[in-house]
């Protein structure tokens, strides 16, 4: 008798902890395909900017302005709304930036915060809406077991290893803040890097989004 409150206790427990999840399914809407994507709570601020800027519609018809295949895809640019084709874009923002929280991996998928380069930026500040989702290639572990971060630490042999499968561009570990992944449509990125970019790697042909919560 004991034994069966214990499972019926823990069924309950289970269930009022997924209903009562705080995280939104955030979800970034392209032609090519959705992506979902999970946000870190180890980057609050990030987290937390994301989602008002989400909630406010901010980034409904932007672009992902910036496309590197092997690379990544970045957008978020308000400027990028309507932006005639051949116009430069990259400098737009909401009018702050964000305190760095580096710490995570830039793992194929990595949502990560775009920012201006260090001598301008020492703090390593992220932009205040762009960001990129990271494409990347695969890396061999042996070109990642000597690799020591800007912050002293080494990869473990799982990251080497996930790097190795999947990808990513482990020489922005320890300089950029990724504060979240994609946890489906990862095709998505790929669709998107393969299409054809100017020489400023902005795509011919607009690459909108709109970015809600479900």
């Amino acid at each position: 008798m004991n034994k069966i409150f214990v499972f019926i206790l823990l069924g309950i427990m289970g269930l009022t902890c997924s209903q009562n999840s705080k995280d939104p399914k955030i979800v970034i809407e392209t032609e090519y395909g959705n992506m979902s994507v999970k946000l870190y709570d180890s980057t609050p601020k990030h987290k937390e900017n994301f989602i008002k800027l989400v909630k406010e519609g901010y980034y409904k018809d932007l672009l992902f302005h910036r496309v590197i295949p092997g690379f990544m895809i970045q957008g978020g640019d308000p400027d990028s709304k309507n932006a005639p084709a051949g116009k430069q874009l990259g400098a737009g923002g909401p009018g702050y930036t964000i305190p760095a929280e580096i710490g995570q991996y830039h793992f194929k998928g990595a949502l990560a915060a775009a920012r201006t380069g260090d001598q301008a930026n020492p703090e390593k500040r992220s932009s205040g809406s762009q960001f990129y989702i990271v494409q990347g290639q695969p890396i061999a572990m042996t070109q990642l077991e000597y690799i020591v971060m800007p912050n002293g630490s080494k990869y473990f042999k799982t990251d080497m290893e996930r790097y190795a499968k999947y990808g990513g561009t482990p020489f922005l570990d320890g300089s950029y803040t990724v504060f979240g992944e994609v946890t489906a449509g990862m095709e998505v990125i790929d669709k998107i890097a393969g299409v054809q970019c100017d020489p400023m790697n902005r795509p011919v042909k607009d690459v909108k989004m709109n970015i809600v919560i479900k």
